[in-house]
């Protein structure tokens, strides 16, 4: 049971086009922004829809804030500010995606949804059905909003889907971009969670997840990646092929050890860059070239300094 969780942080408006990069832009230039009547006139939108944009970048990551020093990017924020600020790259999509689901205090149905919800295909209502349950068995709340849950459930299916209207204009900022990661598909009245395409996740991505647990446990199991809370398969829809595969990538590049014999079938850390350097890695397309050797046999990589692409 947690107890610190939260449904409808989002104001009724999903993560969509053209946001983070207005949002970035603005922390970035005065951390008061949000200070002042809630940022609305220096983003040029609504109240509510302020604090849906400072809601997705404090819940995504990207930024941190209080009342004394006002608003600044995390590193994370400042690495995409500098090499993507545009949200043009599918891996800071999914660098995205993953720091929304991995917080769960802030955005809870994601959670939920992404590591709980097993129903392949299905309907809305039977969506709000098995969310309202599995939020009330999460939470341990039987009182939680009906409304709520519906509409957080709108906002994951309008934020992911890859529903579009015949002739929308490409330009119409309610479109999501998370539709791009081919996680959730529309059929009619049908909605399905999807694989992606290998060639929309750079393996880094699968590194960047696995990487905490594999630092304090110094091994992991391929089951526990395919299907354990908060790993690959369950916050990608990956396959067990499609984990071994991005696996097997990452090991040729020497960050970790896979070791399938006997029928371990087990993965241990190799090279671990922090989190922030993952990132550089993606965007410089940089290998560590300081390594340290840790009593433990970890190899624990040096920052990659503070380099960034001209924009």
């Amino acid at each position: 049971m947690a107890n610190t969780y939260r449904l409808k942080g989002h104001e009724s408006f999903y993560l969509r086009e053209g946001w983070l990069t207005k949002g970035l832009r603005a922390v970035h230039e005065d951390p008061r922004v949000f200070f002042t009547n809630g940022g609305a006139d220096a983003l040029g939108v609504g109240t509510n829809m302020a604090k849906s944009i400072r809601y997705w970048l404090k819940t995504a990551g990207l930024i941190k804030d209080s009342a004394k020093s006002g608003a600044e990017l995390t590193e994370i924020g400042k690495i995409i500010f500098d090499n993507d600020l545009y949200i043009e790259d599918i891996f800071t999509l999914w660098i995205i995606h993953i720091n929304i689901v991995l917080n769960y205090a802030a955005a809870t149905s994601w959670a939920v949804f992404f590591n709980e919800f097993d129903l392949s295909s299905f309907k809305r209502d039977e969506m709000n059905d098995l969310m309202k349950r599995l939020l009330i068995e999460t939470t341990g709340d039987i009182k939680l909003p009906d409304r709520s849950i519906r509409d957080d459930c709108t906002a994951i299916i309008s934020m992911y889907s890859n529903s579009r209207e015949e002739n929308v204009d490409p330009e119409d900022k309610k479109v999501s971009p998370f539709a791009n990661l081919g996680l959730l598909k529309q059929n009619g009245q049908l909605f399905s969670k999807e694989q992606p395409l290998q060639s929309l996740v750079d393996p880094l991505i699968v590194l960047y997840i696995i990487r905490d647990r594999l630092i304090e446990e110094k091994a992991l199991s391929i089951d526990e990646i395919v299907e354990g809370k908060n790993m690959p398969g369950k916050l990608m829809n990956l396959s067990r092929i499609l984990c071994n595969e991005h696996l097997d990538r990452l090991a040729n590049r020497e960050y970790i050890i896979v070791n399938r014999t006997a029928g371990l079938d087990m993965v241990y850390p190799q090279l671990v860059p922090e989190k922030e350097d993952i990132l550089r890695a993606h965007y410089l397309g940089d290998t560590p070239k300081h390594i340290l050797i840790e009593d433990s046999g970890i190899k624990v990589t040096e920052s990659f300094g503070r380099r960034s692409k001209k924009r």
